[in-house]
């Protein structure tokens, strides 16, 4: 579909009526193909494999509310106690990374107050680190491992 800046990953993609599914690995169902969802699938395995996100610990679409409309988070990482950790936000590689796009999963962070807000569209991946203590967040050179998520500040 797409050259990523990730690394290759096995999908199980199948075709029926015309339309291109990939089989999603957190939510076990097939779901429709799109450049974002390419993107989803490549990152969720990046996770997975490079940074030692336990499978169990992630979970794609979460539902939230926020100022009483529905809204969805792609991908959220919790803690062993499942507390969110991360927030991550995907957009199609054609998709430019903007202000729009951080202020979009900043909105999602009102709910789930986690300390990492991770942007990607699969050729450029940018991760913040929120400082609550002085209501500031740094921009970080790495997508962190989950051992260092789980570091408490």
């Amino acid at each position: 579909m797409y050259s990523l800046n990730l690394p290759k990953c096995p999908l199980k993609i199948t075709e029926k009526n015309g339309k291109y599914y990939v089989f999603d690995l957190l939510r076990r169902k097939n779901v429709v193909l799109t450049p974002e969802e390419w993107v989803r699938q490549h990152f969720v395995n990046y996770l997975l494999t490079a940074k030692n996100v336990p499978k169990e610990l992630m979970a794609n679409e979460v539902a939230i509310t926020l100022n009483a409309l529905s809204r969805r988070c792609d991908t959220v990482i919790y803690d062993t106690y499942l507390k969110p950790l991360a927030i991550i936000e995907y957009k199609a590689p054609s998709v430019r990374i903007s202000q729009d796009v951080f202020e979009q999963i900043t909105r999602y962070n009102l709910v789930l107050r986690v300390q990492y807000l991770i942007v990607s569209n699969g050729m450029e991946h940018y991760c913040c680190h929120i400082d609550y203590d002085t209501n500031s967040y740094h921009l970080l050179k790495t997508i962190p491992s989950y051992t260092e998520l789980l570091i408490i500040d």
